[in-house]
């Protein structure tokens, strides 16, 4: 009896010290995500600014631009995957690891190869691991993700997407990243990023003389010094914008998902630590009513000698 309450007792000391480490990393991601959220909803103004911008240029001028025109033949596609650096965030990276083994069954089965950039350390042990190359990858920093990489990984995926497909290039290019909707959901998002497809056309209104109806006078674009050279200045600018939000939004879900993660394991924790403590308690009381019981059935032998 006194070795299972040494068990017990020595499960609830390990159970107390997960839920100190389990609690600690939920408190660090929830002060976290409130950076995160931030960092987010600044980039917003600036995307959504870029987004207008290249919107203008595409719908008010008849440039044949590579990264905004359909190719005839699509061969090869390339898949960029985000996840996190760290574990201890639930389904956060593996949700995203099965997104991307659907759209890359999906594009397959169109009859095109499929090629990968890999952003972040799960991402990377997991092809590691199945021995399966990847063109490029970026790690470190997933958790809060800079400009910089993100510029680094718009200059990747624009070199690819511009080279012949004997030289190696991609045909398309898709996004597959968590986007933040709350703190207790995260969505799997999939976006073709190449060619581009603006999806943000419209026209600022102008108003109409007094006593004309509903007609509507929309404004005339002129670009300096030409519509193409616009193009080839923002659409870099314009993907690096929409890489770094989908680093933004994934970091945001990432430290969702940890505390969530973490605040589970703290409740269960709990569980844990109750059930083995009414455990122990159980076990300690049988041990004293056993040497209550065996004091008095000596008391009655020693008395019956008598």
């Amino acid at each position: 009896m006194g070795a299972q309450l040494r068990v017990y007792r020595s499960k609830i000391k390990s159970a107390q010290t997960t839920k100190k480490i389990t609690r600690a990393m939920e408190l660090i991601s929830a002060s976290r995500i409130q950076k995160a959220q931030q960092r987010v909803a600044a980039s917003a103004p600036y995307s959504k600014a870029i987004t207008r911008a290249v919107s203008a240029v595409a719908t008010f001028s008849n440039v044949d631009h590579p990264l905004t025109s359909e190719r005839e033949k699509l061969d090869t596609a390339a898949i960029v995957i985000f996840t996190s650096d760290r574990g201890l965030a639930g389904a956060f990276s593996s949700s995203i690891l099965k997104e991307a083994e659907q759209l890359a069954e999906l594009l397959r089965s169109e009859g095109k190869k499929v090629e990968y950039f890999l952003v972040g350390r799960k991402a990377v042990a997991y092809f590691g691991f199945r021995k399966r190359s990847s063109l490029k990858i970026w790690t470190g920093g997933t958790d809060q993700p800079t400009f910089e990489t993100a510029k680094e990984i718009g200059d990747a995926v624009v070199e690819a997407y511009n080279l012949d497909d004997q030289e190696g290039g991609v045909d398309e290019i898709h996004l597959v990243y968590n986007r933040f909707v709350s703190m207790v959901t995260q969505v799997p998002e999939v976006v073709r990023l190449l060619p581009l497809e603006i999806v943000e056309g419209d026209v600022p209104e102008v108003a109409a003389v007094s006593g004309s109806g509903s007609n509507e006078v929309y404004p005339l674009y002129e670009f300096e010094p030409d519509a193409a050279t616009v193009l080839d200045a923002l659409l870099p600018i314009y993907v690096e914008s929409r890489i770094y939000n989908a680093m933004l939004q994934s970091a945001a879900a990432e430290h969702a998902a940890r505390q969530k993660a973490m605040k589970s394991a703290s409740d269960n924790a709990d569980n844990l630590i109750r059930d083995y403590t009414r455990l122990a308690n159980n076990a300690r009381q049988s041990e004293i009513t056993q040497q209550i019981s065996e004091i008095v059935g000596g008391a009655d032998a020693l008395a019956s000698a008598k």
